[in-house]
């Protein structure tokens, strides 16, 4: 069966959101309303019968109904919320309405109660941010001083801002121009210099962990792409690597910075160490383009997503597979790990943004709509609704920024803290700096948005 995903009802009172779900007082009722005829004492089809609590957790011939924490993977929701018709429950009818369709989502994930005195069926983890002892770097943050004479290209009109990163280290930003990139002063908001890319346009930007080398991947459509490692302070080029025949779109530097990660239309991901530029080995298990890869705080695993919805993480040691995620419907566009390890963070264009343990691959939390669109007057349809960037901050907070032209920023456990429209563009990547008190948002008129942050 395909599965799909509905943009769901959004719940605007804040004692409905606190609301328990359970099947006795919010799901049954539905379920006789709709299903009971197919699927009730006297008839079920498939073998399932949803008249009771017990015999819906005992599924059908197709196996289990429901998987207690997974609406997207229970057979029961991805029936009422297919997108053809033909495939969608209850048959030769419209779909649920949409307010049973969320109360159903909210009743799987939060666990299967069949009363209000009922437990959760799914055991509570802990999301509580613990930061781990603060490394050790020889002299001062890294700046830069005196960087080679450069005069980016001229250009008609700024291009969007498709690559930013901040340095976890020291109040700079690093932000993707036309052949090149800018580093930016977070304290005072202006320029300290530029580096050149002639490969073409920077695709993604990285900086190491102790803040001394920048990662610039990039290259020109359909002819050529590769990464360069930079030095922050003297904006010398350390090393080129790949030499691929398409632009490279989603790249990382391992925190020892003895690997560096790349891909892109290839659907394939290539690993190479920086000291020789040879190639390690290749990752090919994805079925389209790969959008985001991302190391782990500790180097032992590579997370990596793809257009198709898809993300796996791989043991860096030999590049075997560890675990693959499986929520996302659509593309996937960010990837972010929390500072601990513990955690990685996905957002994609069906609007899912979810935090996952890193461990099991479970999703601790699951936002279906973390950053919901408003229909604007007289505008039918269905509207664009996804998660377009991701930076975890120094104290485990998520900074995310959306088509609903939002940048949101959540707590450690996933809760909202505040959002920071844009107006009228849209957010394509977003920062948090060393000290988390600066939030800083690149946007598709190339503009900079910065804010500050005292929370």
């Amino acid at each position: 069966m395909r599965r799909a995903f509905l943009v769901l009802f959004l719940v605007t009172s804040a004692a409905a959101a606190d609301e328990v779900i359970t099947f006795d007082e919010h799901i049954k009722p539905i379920f006789r309303e709709h299903c009971q005829k197919c699927h009730g004492e006297d008839e079920q089809k498939a073998d399932l019968n949803l008249a009771t609590f017990a015999d819906v957790l005992k599924g059908g011939s197709g196996g289990e109904a429901v998987v207690a924490g997974r609406a997207s993977t229970s057979l029961l929701f991805e029936s009422i919320t297919a997108e053809d018709e033909a495939e969608r429950m209850p048959p030769k009818k419209p779909p649920l309405p949409e307010d049973q369709i969320e109360k159903i989502r909210q009743w799987i994930e939060g666990g299967l109660r069949e009363t209000s005195a009922s437990q959760s069926m799914v055991a509570a983890r802990d999301t509580s941010f613990q930061p781990a002892n603060p490394l050790q770097f020889d002299g001062p943050p890294p700046m830069p001083e005196g960087f080679p004479d450069f005069t980016p290209p001229a250009v008609k009109r700024p291009l969007p801002v498709v690559a930013m990163a901040t340095s976890p280290r020291a109040p700079l930003v690093a932000v993707a121009g036309h052949e090149q990139v800018a580093l930016l002063d977070a304290n005072r908001q202006k320029p300290l210099g530029s580096l050149p890319f002639p490969e073409g346009q920077p695709n993604v930007i990285r900086f190491s962990l102790d803040g001394r080398v920048l990662m610039v991947a990039g290259g020109k459509p359909v002819q050529s792409g590769s990464v360069v490692l930079f030095d922050v302070k003297t904006g010398k080029r350390l090393t080129t690597i790949g030499d691929e025949t398409d632009a490279v779109i989603a790249a990382d530097l391992s925190p020892d910075q003895q690997l560096v990660a790349l891909g892109g239309s290839g659907k394939a991901i290539k690993v190479y160490g920086t000291a020789d530029g040879k190639l390690r080995y290749k990752l090919e298990k994805h079925t389209d383009w790969i959008t985001s890869l991302a190391f782990s705080p500790d180097g032992k695993r590579l997370a990596s997503a793809d257009r198709a919805g898809g993300i796996h993480l791989w043991d860096t040691a030999g590049g075997g597979i560890l675990l693959s995620l499986s929520e996302h419907k659509a593309a996937v566009r960010a990837l972010a790990w929390r500072a601990d390890g513990r955690l990685l963070a996905s957002g994609g264009e069906d609007g899912l943004l979810i935090w996952w343990d890193a461990n099991d691959g479970w999703p601790v939390v699951n936002k279906p709509n973390a950053h919901p669109p408003v229909r604007p007057e007289g505008q039918y349809g269905k509207l664009p609704n996804g998660v377009l960037a991701l930076a975890f901050g120094p104290q485990g907070q998520l900074l995310s920024a959306g088509r609903d032209r939002q940048v949101r920023l959540w707590k450690a456990d996933g809760g909202a803290v505040k959002n920071f429209p844009t107006e009228s563009a849209l957010p394509l990547q977003t920062g948090i700096t060393s000290d988390g008190k600066t939030l800083v948002a690149g946007d598709d008129a190339g503009g900079i948005r910065w804010w500050a942050w005292e929370g």
